[in-house]
């Protein structure tokens, strides 16, 4: 059963019947592929998702929790209408982004700053925002996993970010919500909708896009986003962006086949995503630019300094930890150490001096003695080199074993070599462990375990 005020407000859509038995049906089951594991997509990818490079349909739901390649950050559990993000990013930019930063401003748990993570690349910076901490960690593990090792994990409300005025070449806000889109997979978004969380909702997007506009550079690219229907979230929140803030179109060409509505409002251009005319959920989506004007790029004094650049020889325990260790710069922050590419790694330090980040970069580990203790993201990291730990291929039951923190039994203990071992799956990496004689300590971090499957 559907709310009757949202049966009402769909009912003048032409084909609103169709809407309401597909939101009543089975939702479709997508995944996105990271590129940076996996050399080729996998032979079950062959169902494409037609406006993502990566993303794929699965023919059915597994238990994404018991397979280890996903917990190794081979592939993210997204939602096939929301990856369109990425064709209205490279379409905007003519095809390759290069060094950009881009803000996720409201980016738990992940799918999408991980999506633009992949986009950004070793060159470019994505700095991650959640203003509620408990999501912050969730989208900090979730980056881990990811392994690509350019996103900076805050937690902040949009007008801190603002402070660094015309800092980013895209700002992305996918916006908070009454999920009407999400009625096929959330059952429980039914029971929250109301008319008058509609307008709570509308008033809430309106005030998070006008606290962090100034982020934006001139030229630079808006991704406004939600996965809801009704006008009030979306088009008319459009309106007022063109009619409050100085904006320009952005012209995006979208194959009719994709069965995406392209609208326009204000000359800005929409795309609506309705799950009974694609194969995925409800979403709304508009691209515009900010109007070109003479600006100067502003950064906040820094209020502290918890990123402290390595010199070479604090820097060479690491380097031999990493593929490309001239690609990349090394701090501590705290008791842990930090890898960045070369281009970024003063980025992140002048967001840290302004800003709460609760993760950035790859976490290395800790040195004692001049040896590093890695980190659980360094297992994760796309460019861990080989070097000074064994390798050793665990079963699936091995690996679930592993990341449940249960004891290793005395078959799979005698495979282990003595010292550090990076356990592996498939050849993806699933964490560290210690073998000390007859017993293995377990480094998986706590909020990386499988409880109660």
């Amino acid at each position: 059963m559907f709310p009757p005020e949202f049966e009402r407000s769909v009912s003048a859509e032409p084909d609103a019947a169709e809407l309401l038995a597909a939101l009543d049906g089975e939702a479709v089951t997508s995944v996105r592929y990271n590129p940076f594991k996996l050399a080729a997509m996998p032979a079950e990818a062959a169902d494409r998702v037609p406006w993502n490079r990566y993303g794929a349909y699965l023919g059915k739901r597994p238990v994404f929790t018991l397979d280890p390649a996903m917990h190794s950050g081979a592939y993210y559990v997204q939602e096939a209408s929301s990856q369109f993000v990425e064709f209205l990013l490279r379409s905007a930019f003519g095809g390759e982004l290069g060094r950009v930063r881009i803000l996720d401003l409201c980016a738990a748990p992940g799918g999408k700053a991980t999506l633009y993570s992949t986009l950004a690349g070793p060159e470019g910076l994505v700095v991650a925002n959640e203003v509620i901490r408990a999501r912050a960690g969730v989208l900090a593990d979730n980056v881990k996993r990811w392994g690509v090792g350019n996103v900076a994990v805050t937690c902040n409300e949009p007008r801190d970010l603002a402070a660094y005025r015309h800092w980013f070449d895209v700002l992305a806000v996918d916006a908070p919500c009454s999920g009407e889109g999400m009625f096929r997979k959330n059952r429980e978004a039914r029971v929250e909708w109301s008319p008058a969380h509609v307008e709570m909702c509308a008033a809430r997007q309106r005030k998070i896009l006008a606290e962090a506009w100034d982020a934006l550079r001139p030229g630079g690219v808006l991704i406004y986003s939600t996965c809801t229907f009704n006008r009030r979230e979306n088009e008319d929140n459009v309106a007022w962006l063109a009619e409050n803030f100085a904006v320009d179109p952005v012209d995006i060409e979208v194959p009719s086949e994709w069965g995406v509505e392209c609208g326009e409002v204000g000359g800005i251009a929409t795309f609506r995503f309705w799950p009974h005319r694609v194969r995925g959920e409800g979403f709304f989506a508009a691209v515009m630019s900010k109007a070109e004007g003479r600006v100067k790029l502003e950064t906040p004094r820094a209020r502290r300094e918890p990123l402290a650049e390595l010199n070479r020889p604090e820097s060479r325990p690491l380097a031999e930890w990493v593929a490309t260790p001239e690609a990349m710069k090394f701090a501590r922050a705290g008791d842990n150490c930090y890898g960045y590419y070369r281009p970024v790694c003063r980025d992140v330090a002048a967001l840290a001096g302004g800003l709460n980040v609760i993760y950035s970069g790859v976490c290395l580990g800790q040195v004692f003695g001049g040896k590093l203790r890695p980190d659980h993201a360094l297992a994760l990291f796309h460019g861990l080199a080989p070097g000074g730990y064994s390798v050793t291929e665990l079963t699936r039951e091995e690996a679930l074993d592993y990341l449940r923190k249960r004891e290793f039994g005395a078959e799979t203990l005698g495979r282990l070599a003595e010292g550090l071992n990076l356990l592996t799956r498939g050849g993806l990496p699933v964490g560290w462990t210690k073998r000390i004689g007859h017993r293995s300590n377990t480094m998986l971090p706590n909020s990386f375990r499988i409880v109660n499957l």
